[in-house]
């Protein structure tokens, strides 16, 4: 027995080896890397250890290692345990509290492997400990996060939130999940989530294309139809994520949808009513429109009548006869003027912007805004010269009209209307907005009718706000103004006192660098024609007649046709036989653009001038590219349009 102990330290000394093994151990600070002997005392210690333990080697060699182990663990016999594991198996491993000298604990992960001496007896063993207390504190930090986390994705009903593996497949399903798409987590894991797609979807290949996008883009966010378990379709909101490992391994996606199917019948419930109100807004101001026009039409009409019956009379003197031609000219190009501003009124023309002079246009109005207010108010026009705008004419006169009605029904017992057009310098500080510099053109309407309450005044260019009494306005009218000022660079604005009146102030920008185009009158004397052989396509046949002789008598040599296809035909076979080609628009089967584009392929050198005195075709095509000669066409507009053909 005594020989023993001398046996064993012998051997551990062996194991220590010369020295230079105990210079590397001691280099170690990370791990305390010492060695027991067959009881588990304690035989060496290294710097790792002390740093850990808090114990010095003078300290600690001789004492059993069980003094690091706690309280608890001593009374279960953890410390001989792991001693007889390590010699049975090999080894132990485990992460447990260890104690410090100073009584503190700390979390630790230990390894203790056997020591063999060359028969293959336990004469000892080697211990590696490290502290891994901040490491678990990490540890249990994510999974508490984790636990959070899924408690939140678990909570949320309002959204389907969940997971898809790199190939599409459902990883886990949230109860937001189950509520939207009616799918339990059993019935869906595993599934691919193209089977809440459309079929149609289905069949263009959206799934994939989805992925694809979120992988190449970094996101992929659309709102689309989706289907339910039961087969009913849902408006979904979808956002995909992909997701990497820190390698930047594609790992999955991230997946959440909501369901916006009450929000969206809801938006189509809004622009439904939108597109009523606005319709029925326009047939209100048209109806407005309508006795007077009916009026003034009949008066131009009486005119143009009662001027061709004194024609007929044959002791006419030819100073009365030019009078009453003329008068029948005027009056016609004032027929023409008023249907043309009905025609922008109803927003039934071609819209682009133009160099106009805002004042002229307020003048050429006038007619129409007397009839707009009635008898009871007068309305004045004070508008100089050379207020030129670059603006949709359209637009402009519906926004002034607008503006006129507007100040109309805040005088329902009668007054004065004054509109007023100018150049200005500046643009002031309008509802927040900052001032702005340069030039500017100002149209103000002036009323003396009962104001704008200023609690209200911040409201009333909201769409459908209106303080007029139930079908008596829609609330789009200053919301068109609005829009019209704001598309065109410039602004609306509105001061007002309760029982004095209002005064509106639409801004435009000054186009002062450009120059208004001004079509040259022409006369038939003046402007001698070179001879065509022009192609006529006029379906009516009253409206034939007179414009073939109307050609026939600027010289031109003029074959008439009633439709595009016999058009067609004849220039098929005659091609050579002619120089224009003068179409109307509306017409039965092939319309007139139709036929215009047909000759334009077919026979690009041969020109097309198109006439009309409205079309829907050219109201939603403007940008065609055909010459255009609006009815009614007077002589001097018809021989322009032919000069125009001689110049090319």
């Amino acid at each position: 027995m005594t020989d023993e102990p001398v046996t064993e330290r012998r051997n551990l000394d062996d194991i220590r080896g010369d020295g230079r093994f105990e210079l590397l151990v001691n280099a170690i600070k990370d791990y305390a890397i010492y060695l027991l002997d067959r009881e588990g005392r304690v035989a060496t210690w290294n710097a790792g250890a002390q740093r850990f333990k808090g114990y010095t080697a003078a300290e600690i060699i001789g004492q059993h290692f069980s003094l690091f182990y706690t309280e608890e663990d001593r009374e279960s016999g953890l410390p001989q345990r792991a001693l007889d594991t390590a010699a049975e198996l090999g080894t132990f491993e485990c992460e447990g509290w260890r104690v410090r000298k100073d009584g503190t604990r700390f979390w630790t992960s230990v390894v203790i492997d056997p020591v063999l001496d060359d028969a293959g007896n336990v004469i000892g063993f080697a211990k590696v400990t490290r502290d891994v207390t901040d490491k678990r504190a990490a540890a249990r930090a994510l999974l508490e996060s984790e636990q959070r986390f899924r408690l939140l994705v678990q909570g949320v009903k309002d959204y389907a939130i969940y997971m898809l593996d790199p190939t599409g497949n459902v990883t886990n399903w949230n109860p937001g999940a189950q509520a939207i798409k009616g799918y339990s987590a059993d019935e869906i894991v595993g599934r691919h989530f193209s089977t809440f797609y459309t079929e149609e979807d289905r069949q263009a290949g959206e799934p994939q294309r989805a992925l694809s996008v979120a992988t190449e883009m970094g996101k992929y966010e659309v709102e689309s139809w989706r289907v339910r378990k039961d087969g009913s379709r849902f408006r979904a909101g979808v956002l995909i994520d992909p997701i990497y490992d820190e390698g930047g391994a594609l790992i999955g996606f991230a997946k959440v949808t909501r369901d916006l199917t009450e929000r969206w019948h809801a938006h189509q419930e809004v622009e439904r009513a939108r597109e009523t109100m606005a319709q029925a807004q326009k047939m209100e101001a048209v109806g407005q429109l309508t006795g007077g026009v009916a009026h003034d039409f009949n008066n131009l009409l009486t005119i143009i009548r009662s001027s061709a019956d004194l024609l007929k009379m044959p002791a006419l003197s030819p100073e009365k006869r030019e009078r009453y031609v003329e008068a029948i000219s005027d009056t016609a190009d004032r027929a023409a003027a008023l249907t043309s501003q009905l025609l922008a009124f109803s927003r039934r023309q071609p819209l682009k912007p133009e160099i106009f002079d805002a004042g002229k246009r307020v003048k050429a109005m006038q007619q129409m805004i007397e009839t707009s207010v009635g008898p009871t108010i007068a309305a004045t026009i004070d508008a100089g010269e050379g207020a030129l705008v670059n603006a949709d004419l359209n637009q402009f006169e519906t926004a002034v009209l607008n503006l006129v009605i507007n100040a109309r029904d805040a005088m329902p017992a009668g007054g004065t209307l004054a509109i007023v057009t100018q150049v200005v310098e500046g643009l002031p500080a309008v509802r927040g907005h900052s001032a702005a510099g340069g030039s500017f053109v100002a149209v103000r309407i002036v009323d003396q009718g009962s104001g704008i309450a200023p609690e209200t005044i911040g409201k009333i260019f909201e769409p459908f706000f209106s303080t007029k009494g139930l079908n008596k306005g829609t609330g789009l009218g200053l919301s068109q103004v609005h829009g019209f000022a704001k598309q065109s660079g410039g602004e609306i604005e509105v001061q007002s006192e309760v029982g004095v009146g209002t005064v509106f102030t639409l801004y435009l920008p000054f186009a002062a660098a450009q120059r208004q185009q001004r079509g040259a009158r022409h006369t038939v004397r003046n402007h001698p024609l070179a001879t065509k052989r022009v192609l006529l396509v006029e379906d009516n046949e009253a409206v034939g007649q007179l414009a073939r002789g109307l050609l026939e008598e600027l010289g031109q040599i003029v074959t008439w046709v009633q439709d595009g296809n016999a058009a067609l035909e004849l220039l098929s076979t005659a091609r050579s036989k002619i120089d224009l080609v003068i179409t109307d628009v509306i017409m039965p089967g092939m319309n007139g653009l139709e036929l215009a584009r047909h000759i334009s392929d077919r026979w690009p050198d041969l020109g097309v001038i198109l006439t009309t005195g409205y079309s829907h075709v050219l109201a939603e095509d403007s940008d065609h590219g055909f010459p255009l000669l609006r009815k009614p066409y007077s002589v001097e507009g018809l021989i322009g349009m032919l000069g125009a053909t001689d110049a090319r």
